[in-house]
């Protein structure tokens, strides 16, 4: 995990069969973008990840939830998590495909 990812890198809910405690390697949060802008900036970020690495990714709105998750998919991602949380956002992880 790097240490510019702020204080959300290593919260709850990601991966190697660990519970909602295990670590995740960055978080973006695009609660703030529209579509198409919600996945490009979802896309750089993987692409500046190591193979195999969690993003956590914060977002809100109908399209964002609808259209990250499938367009990762569609492009190899695995998404481990997907969870609604109290504010009205939802946390998505993404584990990077070899690529």
């Amino acid at each position: 995990m790097r240490a510019d990812e702020g204080d959300k890198a290593g919260r709850d809910g990601a991966e190697h069969g660990a519970g909602p405690e295990a670590s995740v390697d960055a978080t973006l949060d695009i609660t703030r973008e529209v579509c198409p802008m919600t996945y490009v900036r979802t896309k750089l970020k993987l692409e500046s990840l190591e193979a195999g690495a969690l993003l956590e990714i914060i977002l809100k709105g109908t399209e964002p939830l609808k259209n990250v998750p499938r367009n990762a998919s569609e492009e190899g991602h695995v998404v481990v998590s997907l969870d609604a949380r109290p504010d009205g956002t939802h946390r998505l992880v993404l584990r990077k495909q070899g690529r």
